[in-house]
Formats: C-alpha cells, structure tokens, sequence
C-alpha cells in the first residue's frame, strides 16, 4: 500500500471523524494494530484522542456515560474474544439504560489465518441480543454505508448500542471509500386526538400528579417542562433516572421514589387519580405498580416516544406516542389549570418528607447512618456539580433523598443497576466537564469492581473525588436476605485499607473517623486537585429498619 493510499481501519476513523467522535477509550489487541494506528494519526491531528484503559469494561461504561450525556454514540474498542467478552457487561448497561454506543472489536482474519480457531468466539451473534445493530465488516468499501446504519439506529429513540467487528485482514486492506452522512431518524408526531383525550382525563380530575421517568433526563425538555408546570401547577414526582429532569427545589416536588412501596410518594400515587409519565420505561424499576387491578380509580397517562406495557407492572389506560417535546408542548397548549384541582394531600406528604429526611440527617451515630452521608453530600455540592452512583444500598437513600437540581446532575443505571459503573462514570465526566466537581459515591463491593481504573484517573490527572463506603458486605442483597428471614450468608468480605490502596496509585487517600468528619473532607477533597478516595464506614441495620415501612401520614413510622 503506497503512502497515498488507505486502509479500512482509516476509512473507520475517518467516518468516526466526520461524525465529531473525539475520544474512543478501550484496551488494543494483536487485531487492532491497524485501527490502533489509524486512531494515532488521527490523535496526532487532534481530532481524536485514544484513552488507554486497564479493563474493557471501564472502557465501555466511559463512552456509554459519553453517549449518554452528548446524546451522540460514546466509542468503546476491544480486540477480539476475552476483549469482546469482556465488554458485554458494560454493552448490556447502555443498551437497556438507553445510552448512545458503538463499540468496534478486532477479529482473525477472516480470508486467511494461521491460528486455526485460537481465541474465536462469534461476537457479532453473542452482540446481537444486547444491540440494536451487529455486524462485521467484510468489505472495506462498505465502512461507510455500516457507519452510518449502525450510528443512525444508536442515536434514534430509543438509544442504544451498536456494534462493528473489524477482522484484521480486513482493517489492512486498500480501500478507497469515503465517510457519508448519518442518517437522522426523525420520531413520529402524536396524534392530536391522543393530545385531546389527554387533556380531557386530567382536566376533569381533582388530583392529578405527574411522574418524571428516565426519558426526561435524556431528552432535553427541561424548557417545556417549566411552561407545562407554570400553567397547571401539578406537582410531580421523580423516578431514579428521571432525578433532575426538572429542578427538585421547585415547590412542586413532592419526593423520589428510593423503592418500589412503602415511601412517602407511594402515598401520594395512592391518591392520584390521575397520574402523568413523562419519559418512564418499564426497562426502569416501576415507581410503582400501575395496572387497573393496583390503582382502578387512577388514569394512567403515557408520554413517551414509544409505548410501554410490562404485564402486572405498567399497564398505562392512555397513551401520547411519539416526540416527547412536541407532545409536551401541545399538551400544555391545550390544558386549562382546573378549579377542581386539589393538591393539599401532596403537599402534606411533601412536608412529612422532608421531616423524614431531617430527622436522622444530623445522626452522630458511628459508623454513619446512611440518611446522614446523604445529608452531608447535600451539604456540600452546589446546583451544578454532578453526582454520579455506583449500585449499592445506598442508592435507595440518595435517590429518595437528595435534592438534584439540574438535568443529568445525578447519574445513576436503574435498568441493568450493575455494580462497577460508577468510577468510570466518573472519570468520563471530568473529561466531559473540566471544570464541574464531580462526587462518585460507590459502595465497597462495587469499587473493587473497577479500582484498577483508578490508574486511568491518576493518569489523566483529573480532579475527582470518590466516597467509598464501607460495610464489608453488599449491603443491598443482605437487606432483601433478611426481609425473607433468611440466615446471613454469603455476602460478608473483608476490604483492603482503602487509604494505602488509594496512595499505592498516586491518589489522595483520607478516613471518615467520626460521623462530624465526613462533610469537611468532602469538601476540601472536591476544592483540591487531584484523585482524593475518603472511605467511610457506613451501617445500614437501623435505617434499613423503617425503610419501606410508611403506610399514612399520620404515623410514618
């Protein structure tokens, strides 16, 4: 091949290029040296720049918090077989959780190899369940046309990932193919009659509420939210992933739904009879069980880009299918504030929550009470700092809790809720925002997943900070463990001394000593500079007693 002259694996970069791709993050292979190579060239023109990290998995969830953010596709690389394995986890994560992905794994050659079978796995047909596009590449000259089909299916509604096998031989070949445009693909308008319809269910009834879901964090609809609740006032409650979609300072905000029964806006739905999703999926933890059988006197209104019914979960009475904005805008348009409208009862159960939240937020007890590390992260991140969670126990108490103000200001996976998401969500933040503080919160079963990327962060010199809290266990299974009144078993480990672990990788390491600490080294961590690790001793059994216990206002407890 003369100097004048391309590969496939250049054609890919190009394509990747001409779409605004500015960093793929991954672990190279043998395979990938040509796309490797490619990327180099490209980096070396700042166009866009590779991120070496220490496990595939942090590569994929890092460019799946990418998608999700830009809302264009986050690109993950691997090579073939334990590398494309070792990605699925992480392609599950964005698939269900609605992130923009691409992910590009190394093959053999496919015309001729001299390795027989070693290493092969068929990655396209394992991708296939858990993308909205697999593929491999077997002509050069057809780069541009896959490009764009599968980028085009992981931006539409709803987003999700896709994936393009690069073989070897086929990365190196001559091809003199060039990048084409993406394919937009438009979403549908709603009917005007299910607008109409709508309107005439929640004008006639006397409590309406509405329930922000996952959709009104990725889509940007914060603006028509605003003119929908300053014309009607209806108070709203948000799920885990729809936590920011509007600014839960608003007066308007009854609560979060932490769990699935037994809270404080449980009380509230009870009494709705007439309840608004805006951007809920049943891929999401129900905020609770909607069917005619569960609430028979309440409406159940869908707006969504694409309908959603789970058999005894979700089951909406009427639909508004088609761009949430749109949608939004001609609701409001058309909806006239009711005199009939009572929302005393929300109210009330607005007050009681915050009580709720007041009383153990300054526990002295040690180790901390969940609702106390929840009141001081609180304390210390302003409007605009963003938080982004791990899974764990804890992430029942933050969401139900604390107050996120902005859109995406708190980042959590409440689909396929799998552990190890959190420091490479992070890490993928302050790339994005070099300027915001960013606080991940992971429990100790869930950083261990992940804490060989603290190498990555330390790397990369950003300014991160992560609160490890530590229970020596996962928390979460062991709580559900005793609700059935089984013995405790299985989920009881010992840690490393997180301080030295964190100094050993050139980070900041501080300890929580007593319940008063935990707030001051928050914020000194998030005002310094570096990778700063506090580990906090966290103990659950006396929160975990109340939880989920609420039945009435009168007696929450």
């Amino acid at each position: 091949m003369s100097k004048s002259q391309k590969n496939t694996a250049e054609v890919l970069v190009e394509c990747l290029e001409a779409h605004g791709v500015k960093y793929i993050f991954g672990v190279p292979g043998e395979e990938t040296l040509d796309f490797l190579e490619a990327i180099r060239k490209s980096q070396r023109n700042s166009k866009i720049t590779f991120i070496t990290t220490r496990h595939e998995q942090t590569a994929v969830f890092m460019a799946a918090t990418f998608g999700r953010i830009t809302g264009k596709v986050g690109v993950a690389l691997s090579t073939l077989g334990p590398g494309a394995t070792n990605l699925m986890t992480g392609v599950a994560y964005a698939q269900l959780g609605g992130f923009p992905l691409l992910v590009i794994t190394g093959q053999k050659p496919i015309r001729k190899s001299k390795q027989g079978k070693f290493q092969i796995v068929d990655i396209v047909s394992m991708m296939k369940p858990v993308t909205k596009f697999s593929a491999s590449v077997v002509n050069g000259d057809d780069v541009p046309q896959m490009f764009s089909e599968a980028v085009s299916l992981a931006e539409a509604e709803r987003p999700g990932v896709a994936h393009l096998e690069l073989p070897e031989d086929i990365a190196g070949e001559v091809c003199n193919a060039k990048p084409i445009p993406i394919k937009k693909i438009i979403p549908e308008t709603a009917s005007a009659e299910s607008i109409t319809e709508a309107v005439k269910e929640i004008e006639k009834a006397k409590h309406p509420l509405v329930i922000l879901g996952a959709g009104a964090n990725r889509q940007p609809i914060q603006k028509e939210l605003k003119t929908f609740f300053q014309k009607t006032g209806i108070p709203f409650v948000s799920t885990q992933m729809g936590k920011g979609g509007f600014d839960e300072n608003s007066p308007l905000y009854i609560g979060g739904t932490g769990i699935a029964q037994g809270d404080f806006a449980h009380l509230a739905f009870k009494h709705a009879d007439a309840i608004i999703l805006i951007g809920h999926d049943v891929i999401n933890t129900p905020p609770i069980i909607l069917t005619p059988e569960s609430l028979p006197k309440c409406k159940v209104i869908h707006i969504n880009f694409f309908s959603s019914v789970a058999k005894d979960v979700y089951i909406p009475t009427h639909e508004i299918i088609g761009d949430i904005k749109i949608s939004l805008s001609a609701l409001t348009e058309k909806i006239k504030k009711s005199e009939s409208w009572d929302f005393n009862y929300f109210y009330k159960v607005r007050e009681a929550s915050k009580k709720d939240v007041l009383k153990f937020g300054q526990s002295a007890d040690f180790p901390l009470r969940p609702e106390k590390v929840v009141a001081d992260i609180g304390k210390v991140l302003s409007k605009s700092d963003i938080l982004a969670l791990d899974n764990g126990m804890y992430k029942i108490y933050i969401t139900r809790s604390f107050v996120t103000r902005e859109r995406n200001g708190l980042l959590l996976d409440n689909a396929l809720a799998t552990m190890g998401a959190g420091l490479p969500s992070g890490i993928a933040l302050k790339i994005l925002y070099l300027k915001k503080k960013v606080l991940v919160v992971a429990g100790d079963g869930g950083i261990m997943m992940s804490i060989p990327d603290l190498e990555t962060a330390v790397r990369l010199k950003v300014n991160l900070t992560v609160l490890i809290l530590d229970d020596s266990g996962f928390g979460m299974i062991a709580w559900k463990q005793k609700k059935l009144n089984m013995a405790s078993f299985g989920l009881s480990f010992n840690n490393p001394d997180f301080i030295m672990l964190a100094e050993s990788f050139g980070a900041v390491g501080h300890k929580v000593d007593k319940a008063q600490d935990l707030a001051p080294l928050l914020k000194k961590a998030l005002n310094s500079k570096g990778v700063h690790i506090i580990a906090c001793p966290i103990n659950y059994q006396e929160a975990n007693k109340i939880l989920g216990s609420i039945k009435n206002l009168e007696a929450s407890y």
